[in-house]
């Protein structure tokens, strides 16, 4: 595995640059969106990059995107580095194979502004609401509930997409003043159909999907999955094996990386702190291992 990180992408017609994906235009409607090894949490980018980790988002996603083609339409075409993909001339010209191997050629999108969270298990902000107010999305739930405990049913729980700083949470009904009644409706159970598809596919391989982030664009006209879907920056992959409700769960995503921001005393404010190499090595262990577990393949870039 080549261990040095791709922070940065110089390809012409960049379009954007998110916290980690670098997006291009190929004309045609048609995106290079490249998957970066950056790495961001509490919605800051962190100076230190995860080796390896673009690979396996590209990857993950193009993977996650076929297998949830028969329940939701999704904006890709084919991976980057796929024979043929790019033709010879491109717009992009010659594109290094440790760039084409970071990215996927998607189909572009008029996106709509809301993450589409979904939660099957009491983590993260979720936890954190429960523990101050002893509710979810504000929604009153019963005492003595312990962090990383099952929901019942999976909660869905849009925030705004924030370009700059932290999403912040938004009701239904702000959804629906947002996007309308129908496509509020149809974020929802869209993405409740996905988490549960993929929730059960993870469990028949060792792994809890305890929760998830989702995107969402029209594409002549129909509402369509786009950006990445069930990869470690995503979601909360946690090993089944050593669940515990009440304990710090087993995982293989970016919680190892935010708990150590954390053990730092940081205030989530940029700038954040550098990683130390073994945070990046073990980070990088734990994309991987997700990887393998979920696609029953090993990457060898």
């Amino acid at each position: 595995m080549n261990r040095e990180s791709i922070l940065e992408t110089q390809l012409p017609n960049r379009l954007y640059r998110g916290k980690v994906r670098d997006t291009y235009d190929l004309g045609g409607g048609r995106l290079f969106m490249v998957a970066s090894d950056r790495i961001s949490a509490f919605d800051v980018v962190l100076p230190t990059g995860i080796p390896g980790k673009g690979v396996v988002l590209s990857r993950m996603s193009a993977f996650w995107f076929n297998e949830t083609a028969h329940l939701v339409p999704n904006h890709l075409i084919a991976l980057g580095d796929d024979p043929g993909a790019l033709p010879d001339d491109s717009p992009l010209g010659s594109v290094p194979p440790e760039i084409a191997s970071r990215a996927m050629i998607v189909r572009r999108a008029e996106r709509v502004d809301v993450e589409c969270i979904v939660r099957g298990y009491l983590a993260g902000s979720a936890w954190a609401e429960y523990r101050k107010n002893g509710t979810v999305f504000g929604k009153t739930m019963p005492g003595g509930l312990l962090e990383g405990q099952m929901f019942p049913e999976p909660f869905f729980t849009p925030t705004t997409k924030a370009e700059e700083g932290h999403d912040e949470n938004i009701s239904i009904a702000e959804v629906e003043g947002m996007v309308g009644v129908e496509t509020a409706r149809d974020l929802e159970e869209k993405s409740l159909a996905v988490y549960r598809f993929a929730r059960d596919y993870a469990a028949g391989r060792g792994i809890i999907l305890a929760d998830t982030k989702l995107e969402f664009g029209y594409i002549d006209g129909e509402l369509t999955l786009i950006d990445e879907i069930f990869t470690p920056d995503s979601s909360r992959f946690w090993d089944a094996e050593g669940y515990r409700p009440g304990q710090s769960q087993p995982n293989f995503d970016k919680q190892y990386v935010r708990d150590w921001l954390i053990d730092q005393g940081w205030d989530r404010e940029p700038p954040a702190p550098a990683l130390p190499d073994d945070v990046v090595e073990r980070t990088a262990d734990r994309y991987r291992e997700a990887y393998r577990r979920l696609t029953g393949q090993e990457l060898t870039s």
